[in-house]
């Protein structure tokens, strides 16, 4: 069976469904990226299930170009023209992210808005486990992965500029009512569970309206380790990230510790001997993360964060799934992430009844 990491490593010719006019975008380089020299070659990223991605090489420099899928969309999906503003707010801000340089909202260019970056030359893993590595440097990933989400929270998004990036009121009201309108819209099936927790949710909602810059995809496969030191260098895919509650995000994270391995979405470290491997457990790494993001009560209400960042994950591969359906899913395994719609959706229903 062919590993996650070779899935989604490396580059592929562009896919039919996903070419443009070359010349067209080398013309609009040349006049808007100053460090850009023709000519202009182009391949596609594996990776990724939402915005194709694209590795541009110049006469010397290289580039990369995220963009909306062509074809039929749903509403505020695929919005890289937010991901191309936090971007370059955290730039600005000294976070660990790739420099951007310019934002194409034409649609003459290549047929959909797209903004090109920095291409960050790094490591990325796609095995919670990291095989290839050893205990100390898992330790160490780990606790650089623990350090870059909460100085995440911790950054002053409003002395950013990005008070109207998101609102900081009934986050999770909002989120709840946003991923159920989605998953209705992409249905290709029922599915218990997810009516069940569409139904419990919206009335289990903790009281604390804390706010920040929330990623809302933070993972180990979403961050760029530097070539030889265990540290993150960059945060990549920015498209749902919001003003929200750092709880939310936080513990969408520490979902890779209460999964299991199943189907594409994740390779989860449920049931792994973590100890061995370097890894902290789910408890310890919670407690540094409110050591370092001044959360001295700790987390409560874990079993309503975990049973919404399961149907919020769900509810996400389950758009792919209508993407699928569509023809207009990004990667050639996307069709796989439709297999974990159901586990994850019985995940969070088990956990919306222990809390």
């Amino acid at each position: 069976m062919t590993s996650r990491q070779e899935q989604n490593t490396g580059t592929i010719e562009v896919r039919e469904a996903h070419r443009f006019d070359v010349r067209l975008l080398e013309d609009y380089m040349s006049s808007h990226v100053e460090s850009f020299r023709a000519p202009l070659k182009i391949r596609e990223f594996k990776g990724g299930q939402s915005n194709p991605t694209y590795l541009l090489e110049g006469e010397s420099d290289e580039y990369v170009l995220r963009r909306k899928p062509p074809g039929k969309l749903l509403k505020s999906a695929h919005a890289v023209d937010r991901e191309y503003r936090i971007i370059s707010a955290l730039y600005a801000a000294g976070f660990p992210v790739p420099r951007p340089y310019v934002l194409c909202k034409d649609d003459a260019v290549i047929g959909t808005m797209f903004y090109i970056m920095e291409f960050v030359r790094g490591r990325i893993f796609w095995n919670l486990g990291i095989p290839e590595s050893t205990p100390e440097e898992r330790s160490a990933i780990y606790d650089s992965l623990n350090e870059t989400i909460a100085s995440l929270h911790c950054l002053d998004f409003a002395a950013m500029g990005l008070t109207d990036f998101g609102k900081p009121g009934n986050y999770f009201a909002r989120q709840i009512s946003r991923w159920s309108r989605q998953y209705r819209a992409s249905q290709t099936s029922t599915i218990r569970d997810m009516d069940a927790l569409i139904e419990w949710l919206p009335d289990n909602i903790p009281d604390d309206e804390s706010a920040s810059i929330v990623h809302g995809d933070f993972r180990l496969d979403n961050l760029v380790i530097h070539p030889t030191e265990p540290r993150v260098i960059a945060v990549l895919d920015w498209e749902l990230s919001t003003i929200g509650h750092p709880l939310a995000d936080f513990t969408y994270h520490l979902m890779a510790w209460q999964m299991p391995e199943f189907g594409t979405g994740s390779t989860g470290l449920l049931g792994k001997d973590l100890e061995s491997l370097g890894i902290p457990d789910e408890d310890s790494y919670a407690r540094r993360y409110c050591e370092r993001s001044g959360r001295a009560g700790g987390i409560d209400n874990r079993n309503f964060y975990s049973a919404f960042n399961f149907f919020r994950l769900a509810a996400i591969l389950q758009g792919i799934a209508g993407r699928v359906r569509d023809g207009t899913a990004a990667s050639a395994h996307a069709a796989n992430a439709v297999n974990s719609v159901v586990p994850l959706a019985r995940l969070g229903w088990q956990y919306a009844n222990r809390g």
